[in-house]
Parts: C-alpha cells; sequence; structure tokens
C-alpha cells in the first residue's frame, strides 16, 4: 500500500512547500487543506457572509466542490471549476480562514471531503489537525515547525515579493496573534500529534527538510513492506 502522509505545523512553517515537494518527488497525490479553509473564507467574502456566522459558513461550505490541479510546478485551486489559486493566498483570507476554521460545523462539513480526497494512500495532506483530527491513522505524521522570527521573515518575503507594503513587525504580530487562535480553539486546536515526527526548519533549507521527510518515508514504507511479508 502507499502511504498516507500528514504534513502539520503553524503558519509560514514551510509545510506546504514541502508537502508540495515531498509528493512530485513521491508521484503522490497533494491535498492543501489550509486552502479548502481559505476558499471557505473567500467565497464567504464574495458572498457577504460573516466568517463569524458558523452556520452561514457551514451552510456554504458544504456546498462548495474542491478541486487540486498540477500545472506544471503549480498546484492549482479550483472551487467550483473557478481557479482561485492567487485569491486564497491573500493576507486578508488568511485571516479569514483561521476564523471560520474556528467553528466545528465548518470542520465537520470539509471533514469527509479531506478524507475522500486521501483516499487508499498515495497521498501527501498539509494542515494544521491532518494527524491528529482528519488522518488520525495516517502512515507518516509530521509536525513542522520553526520559530516566530523565522516564519515572520519567510511571510514577509513573500509578501515582499508580491509587491505588498507591510513591516516586519506587523507580520510577526500577525502570526503570533494566529498562532494564539489555532492553538486555543476549542476545535481541533494545533498540535503536534503523539505519535509525530517533530521537525524544526528555522535552520534547515527547504530540500534539507524535503530530505528528511522523503527519508521518514522510505523507512516508513520499507517497515510496511516488510511486515506484509512476513504475515
Amino acid at each position: 500500500m502507499s502511504l498516507r502522509i500528514a504534513v502539520d505545523g503553524p503558519g509560514s512553517s514551510g509545510k506546504g512547500t514541502v508537502a508540495r515537494a515531498v509528493a512530485r518527488a513521491l508521484g503522490y497525490a497533494y491535498v492543501d487543506t489550509g486552502a479548502m479553509y481559505r476558499a471557505v473564507a473567500l467565497m464567504a467574502l464574495r458572498q457577504g457572509v460573516d466568517w463569524d456566522d458558523a452556520d452561514a459558513v457551514a451552510s456554504l461550505a458544504a456546498e462548495l466542490d474542491f478541486d487540486f490541479r498540477w500545472d506544471g510546478d503549480v498546484l492549482r485551486i479550483l472551487v467550483g471549476g473557478d481557479d482561485v489559486t492567487r485569491e486564497v493566498r491573500r493576507d486578508a483570507v488568511g485571516t479569514g480562514a483561521s476564523r471560520v476554521s474556528r467553528h466545528a460545523a465548518v470542520r465537520e462539513a470539509l471533514l469527509e471531503r479531506q478524507r475522500t480526497l486521501a483516499g487508499k494512500g498515495g497521498v501527501v495532506m498539509d494542515g494544521r489537525d491532518i494527524g491528529t483530527v482528519v488522518l488520525p491513522d495516517a502512515e507518516l505524521k509530521v509536525y513542522l515547525d520553526a520559530s516566530i522570527d523565522e516564519r515572520a521573515r519567510r511571510r514577509h518575503d513573500e509578501m515582499v515579493r508580491r509587491g505588498e507594503a507591510v513591516k516586519f513587525q506587523v507580520v510577526r504580530d500577525a502570526l503570533a496573534a494566529r498562532d494564539r487562535r489555532d492553538s486555543e480553539r476549542d476545535v481541533a486546536p494545533l498540535r503536534p500529534a503523539d505519535d509525530a515526527v517533530r521537525l524544526d526548519s528555522t535552520d534547515l533549507t527547504v530540500r534539507q527538510v524535503v530530505d528528511a521527510v522523503l527519508m521518514l518515508a522510505g523507512q516508513r514504507q520499507a517497515a510496511i513492506d516488510t511486515g506484509r511479508s512476513d504475515d
């Protein structure tokens, strides 16, 4: 069987970049659950639905149809056939994602879809509760983290490249606030799964982190294959 690999971590820890690279290297599917919550927030914004109205946002989330497609090295995010790849990365939409993801009904509306997308394996899925809630029986769980200053530097650099004029301290404060919201929420709080492998990427390159996850995946796959041959 192919692995289900769960990659969790706080904002700008590099989990999306790493998860995509691991999926491409292994020939696996990739599911960005954070983008799903961003898409819900974006659609709510478009339709004038209050992010804090749990029932209305959950009803909206239940109607959305998600698709992830590779376009060269770019993962396209489609909602109802509409390409929202760029829009969901806006910082304001990220704030909305954090708010809508606090609602149990919203998470429930997306949970089964995420599990269906994971299928029977051969998938890398990243988010904030993959190893703890979405795929608690995933064959490999990784919790990727980095210092708040390093994560803020990465986010700030990304925003500057997009042409956004923003101060580093503003970015750092926003990340710290989201960390608090995500870790203190009642529903599926951000935390490492008990059996997750924790990786600190503060002083590592993307390539080093990707290689570390690929090594873990190889070890886990070999252990599964060996166990099957012993049966």
